[in-house]
């Protein structure tokens, strides 16, 4: 065994010098040793600081959601979300026996399915054979879940063996899934500290919309107000769209649509709750004056292929640590394809969805978040740093680093 570990690492060790000509370990060369949950950080951390009163980056803020009509978990997510840490999100470290390892993360409750199922169908397997290994995750789990933590768990273990494989042949992703198709992609920010947003040089913004039926009247005129005031301070030619969060029904969204139509927003984002797909379709065939979005809480290409069937949206958004990770976003993205219908995934700034983005003609947009404001320079400079921020026609760009796998620079603490 030690010879054959000695033999594999060899093998893999004339890949390091340069992205020159790599060479594809032979099947069976690379062994899946171990599977682990741990916590990283980065590796070059930005100073905590206290944010400004009132800015929205706190979360300490009204967001219109499914909860909003039971009056006690109204004011804010946290009053119905787990307490924090109970039902985390999760990074997985994926180990092979040429000393190679990759990372991924998944979404909430995903990490004891990874450590007390998966894992023993992992271990021994070529972390090459991707396709064979997602298949074995998602018919292995299908008996309790095909949706929320199964999915999550799936996804965090996919995303590992193609950070394993991008390292092997040190290469980034996006070189491996075709290379990039755009030098940088258009990034839009998501956020109602608005007047941060405009400083920083983003022309696209989106909102995450305070009140839904709940409000009455009063949520209504508030929410236009919210449209308004952004669209005089992005001026005419910059875009806005509207994150909803499950929190509207048909009858509220065509209204919405009908007020908000002076403002020219273009697209108002999971109006209605996710499994509603024929509700969807009405919306997307009857409102003309924005474009319908959603699928940030769809899973897996069967879920997405119930939007196709019931041309429920104009615009999909996978996101990448729920939706069943690369493997998966490659089947939705090409079904979207297949029908011209964009896809910009969920927080694809943010997470290695921006490897597959820049790699695809119908992924023309990447979703940011900035730090809050309040913050020392340090702060935005180093977000700038880590998401490779660049100025042009569109506002502000992004794309993805050239290191190997993911190109994640962080490192594991535990």
């Amino acid at each position: 065994m030690q010879r054959r570990r000695f033999l594999a690492a060899s093998a893999l060790a004339p890949l390091a010098p340069s992205f020159a000509q790599p060479l594809l370990p032979a099947p069976g060369r690379l062994k899946i040793t171990s599977v682990r949950l741990v916590r990283t950080r980065p590796r070059h951390p930005a100073p905590a600081y206290k944010p400004a009163a009132g800015s929205w980056s706190t979360q300490n803020v009204e967001v219109a959601n499914p909860m909003s009509v039971y009056p006690e978990y109204k004011a804010t997510r946290s009053l119905f979300f787990p307490d924090p840490g109970k039902v985390p999100g999760f990074t997985v470290e994926i180990a092979t026996d040429a000393g190679l390892t990759g990372l991924g993360n998944g979404g909430p409750g995903g990490g004891p399915i990874v450590t007390d199922h998966l894992s023993k169908l992992l271990l021994g397997e070529d972390p090459f054979n991707i396709e064979r290994l997602w298949d074995i995750c998602w018919r292995s789990t299908m008996h309790y879940g095909r949706m929320g933590v199964t999915m999550n768990a799936i996804s965090g273990v996919d995303l590992a063996l193609w950070d394993i494989i991008g390292k092997a042949l040190n290469q980034p992703l996006y070189r491996l899934l075709g290379g990039a198709v755009k030098p940088r992609v258009p990034a839009y920010c998501t956020g109602n500290d608005i007047g941060q947003h405009i400083e920083a040089g983003f022309k696209m913004m989106k909102l995450a919309i305070p009140h839904g039926p709940a409000d009455g009247r009063e949520g209504i005129r508030k929410n236009v107000d919210l449209v308004k005031r952004a669209r005089a301070a992005l001026g005419p030619d910059g875009e806005i769209m509207l994150d909803c969060w499950m929190a509207w029904t048909e009858d509220y969204t065509r209204e919405m649509a009908d007020l908000i139509a002076p403002y020219r927003v273009y697209w108002i984002e999971e109006v209605l709750q996710p499994h509603d797909y024929a509700g969807f379709g009405r919306l997307n065939a009857s409102i003309h004056s924005t474009r319908i979005a959603t699928g940030e809480h769809e899973y897996g290409r069967y879920g997405f292929r119930q939007l196709l069937e019931h041309r429920a949206a104009s615009i999909w958004q996978p996101d990448l640590n729920w939706c069943g990770g690369l493997t998966e976003l490659r089947r939705i993205g090409s079904l979207a394809a297949a029908y011209d219908i964009p896809v910009i995934p969920h927080g694809g700034g943010l997470s290695g969805a921006i490897h597959w983005i820049i790699a695809n003609v119908n992924a023309p947009w990447a979703e940011l978040f900035m730090p809050a404001p309040g913050g020392p320079k340090e702060v935005y400079e180093l977000w700038r740093e880590q998401y490779n921020i660049t100025a042009g026609p569109a506002g502000l760009y992004t794309r993805p680093h050239d290191r190997p796998g993911w190109g994640w620079d962080v490192e594991v603490v535990a």
